[in-house]
């Protein structure tokens, strides 16, 4: 790795150093709240978007000049992955992501077939090299996918879900079919991370957006297991110099449960407090945790709750500004430019 991209405030903040001010990145930075972002998609659709390496690059290169944050973090989505392994994927608007074959037996579950990042994601390397060829030397990039419970739940509800009935129906009545799911996905994310990691991205983040739904002891059961296997095998294929972030929402009461699980960074959302978080399941490095709605509100409102946040926070070092979840599309471009520089400019060392 260059030595000025494992200098960066990011990465050192990742390994838990002193940096000279607070980085920040923000989750879903390319987005549709930025006219910059609808320029460069234009009618293509959302699927073609994701796959075309040239157009993603430029979103994820758009954001992180135009904010000045102090990470990328590659514009590509969690479900596409699941396309080359045989699940039919949609983007319907107004609903969103659909799968028209969703898993709802076994024997749909044995006829997943494994995935091979080369050949049925290779666009997902070629956006990461478009990338890295056209970022600041000094500015890491952060590649990601979804965790397996979170990827397990879209394939098997087949689209978005309030109580998650389909997929808990398969963990509870059939855990045989469950496990083999989520080691099929498990190998999966590793193999699509894997190519990230080869193409260029210096860190990666898990995002297991559904496990919310989970009771700890239904996350010890059904999802710890696999998210740790996944994150031992993330970090052989980083040889140890690629930190990963492990990001889950929902329930404050899975943190502890989720650091166990692995992860050189805990992503917390804006349910949990973050210094007593962090105390209390002794993380190295925390990343968060603003309600990605106040950047909704006045400007005065945005700047109250990003002072008293990094107040609280109070320059330890190992902590890396962002949101609790992604910039919703009814966010003023201002309000994100002027968090980021607000900072930068409280937080300089």
């Amino acid at each position: 790795m260059d030595q000025r991209l494992h200098d960066s405030a990011f990465l050192r903040a990742c390994r838990g150093e002193p940096t000279p001010h607070t980085p920040i990145w923000l989750n879903r930075q390319a987005g549709r709240y930025m006219p910059e972002y609808h320029q460069v998609k234009g009618k293509t659709p959302s699927l073609a978007f994701f796959k075309n390496p040239d157009l993603a690059a430029q979103a994820t290169l758009d954001a992180q000049r135009i904010l000045g944050v102090d990470a990328a973090i590659l514009f590509a989505d969690l479900l596409p992955i699941l396309e080359p392994m045989g699940l039919d994927l949609d983007y319907v608007e107004g609903v969103g992501p659909v799968f028209a074959n969703p898993l709802r037996s076994p024997a749909a579950i044995d006829a997943l077939r494994p995935l091979v990042a080369e050949e049925g994601t290779g666009y997902i390397a070629d956006t990461v090299r478009n990338c890295r060829a056209g970022l600041p030397a000094d500015i890491p990039l952060i590649g990601f996918a979804g965790a397996p419970f979170t990827l397990a739940s879209y394939a098997v509800e087949g689209r978005g879900s309030r109580n998650y009935i389909e997929v808990k129906k398969l963990m509870y009545s059939d855990p045989a079919s469950w496990d083999r799911l989520m080691n099929k996905l498990v190998d999966a994310v590793a193999d699509y991370l894997g190519l990230q990691i080869r193409a260029g991205v210096q860190a990666v983040q898990l995002f297991d957006s559904w496990v919310g739904c989970l009771s700890p002891a239904d996350y010890v059961r059904y999802a710890q297991p696999y998210t740790r296997n996944l994150i031992t095998r993330l970090h052989e294929h980083g040889g140890g110099a690629v930190p990963v972030i492990h990001f889950g929402t929902g329930n404050p009461a899975l943190n502890g449960l989720m650091h166990a699980a692995g992860g050189d960074v805990l992503a917390l959302d804006w349910r949990s407090p973050l210094v007593a978080t962090w105390d209390a399941v002794g993380a190295k490095a925390v990343q968060g945790n603003m309600d990605p709605i106040i950047l909704c509100a006045d400007w005065a409102a945005v700047e109250t709750q990003a002072r008293a946040l990094l107040d609280e926070v109070d320059g330890r070092p190992g902590h890396i500004f962002n949101l609790g979840h992604g910039i919703v599309p009814e966010t003023p471009v201002d309000n994100v430019k002027r968090l980021v520089n607000l900072v930068h400019e409280a937080t300089r060392r």
